[in-house]
């Protein structure tokens, strides 16, 4: 159950929220990855590149992707991007969650819980829903097992700076 203190919010993102998009984005994959991907990577991520690219998404075709926002206590605190599956051996009509980031200090407290149920209302029953997740971030390949994902045996290379990371690909019909 989400924190009862909390005044949790889930809605579309709009072109406002770009920067506070950017701003956990970044946030959220630096206490992640740390210990995992490369720190100086970590360290060079950009707020004005990141800004202009949650911009660029958010302004895009609308019927084709999905971008929700979680506000707590008006703040932004997470956001989830949905859309039609990237992989080439992909279901017709199969979806994959590109992005489900939270603010570090949101963790365990219910946030991303919500969001990912809004994200996974947004699919027809019987589609099937993929995303793909670092092979050394358990603690998000614990929290998509916990919402019904499953590892599907696929795994590929995942260029992130300088130097190549496993990922796996979780599936949920």
């Amino acid at each position: 159950m989400v924190d009862e203190l909390l005044d949790l919010t889930i809605r579309p993102a709009t072109a406002g929220d770009a920067r506070a998009i950017a701003e956990v984005h970044i946030d959220s994959l630096r206490h992640a990855y740390a210990g995992v991907v490369n720190e100086a990577h970590l360290a060079g991520l950009d707020q004005a590149t990141y800004t202009a690219t949650w911009s660029a998404r958010i302004q895009d075709d609308p019927a084709r992707t999905t971008i929700l926002v979680a506000t707590v206590d008006g703040a932004l605190t997470g956001f989830a991007m949905l859309g039609p599956s990237r992989d080439e051996d992909a279901e017709l009509g199969g979806l994959e969650i590109y992005f489900i980031f939270l603010e570090p200090d949101a963790w365990g407290h219910g946030v991303a819980r919500e969001l990912m149920r809004t994200v996974l209302a947004e699919a027809a029953d019987g589609t099937s829903v993929t995303l793909w997740v670092l092979e050394a971030n358990e603690r998000a390949r614990h929290f998509y097992r916990r919402h019904g994902f499953v590892p599907d045996g696929i795994e590929r290379l995942e260029q992130i700076g300088d130097e190549s990371y496993l990922e796996v690909r979780y599936r949920k019909n």
